[in-house]
């Protein structure tokens, strides 16, 4: 597998909202692997950005285990965060080391082929998740409040991001007709 096939989503969308649990259940997964900062907060935020917990409710509902793992130190923040929406949660993870993603199945009871990575970096969510054999889904951050090292590596996301457009208006990648998990 090409590092550029570890890059790529299977789906790309603006926010998490418009991600639809019922057809990710409808495709056979069974868990989700949620980053937290920027994908269902704001960056070290202690609450989720509205809408987000109706989603995750959502989710609930469709039958998906929810698993947040994320590479913050803050145990207790995150922790509090998944109690909220009865969720599972690893702390420090080391995305994108595969571990995370496997623990994460694991504590859900699913398997890589029926887990999906929901997150908002390539070099860590997607990377890591394509790693693992999972389904990836890039969303788009909520605001540019990134940790620094963060703020670094959205400078080479954004040449990712232009190669997946180039591909996409060639008609070799089209993430936004691509089926969740198909």
């Amino acid at each position: 597998m090409s590092l550029l096939s570890l890059l790529t989503p299977k789906q790309i969308v603006n926010r998490i909202w418009e991600v639809d649990p019922a057809a990710l259940a409808g495709a056979g997964v069974r868990g989700l692997v949620l980053d937290l900062d920027n994908t269902l907060t704001e960056w070290n935020r202690p609450q989720f950005v509205a809408g987000v917990q109706d989603w995750l409710a959502a989710a609930r509902q469709a039958g998906l285990g929810l698993c947040i793992a994320s590479n913050a130190a803050g145990e207790s923040r995150v922790q509090a965060l998944a109690d909220r929406v009865g969720a599972h949660c690893i702390v420090r993870a080391g995305k994108p080391r595969r571990g995370a993603y496997l623990r994460a199945a694991e504590r859900m009871g699913t398997s890589p082929q029926s887990t999906a990575v929901i997150g908002d970096q390539i070099f860590t969510d997607i990377l890591g998740g394509n790693r693992a054999g999972m389904t990836t889904i890039l969303v788009r951050p909520f605001n540019r409040r990134d940790f620094p090292a963060t703020k670094v590596m959205r400078v080479l996301e954004w040449f990712v991001l232009r190669w997946l457009a180039r591909r996409a208006r060639a008609g070799d990648f089209s993430p936004k007709d691509t089926p969740p998990g198909g």
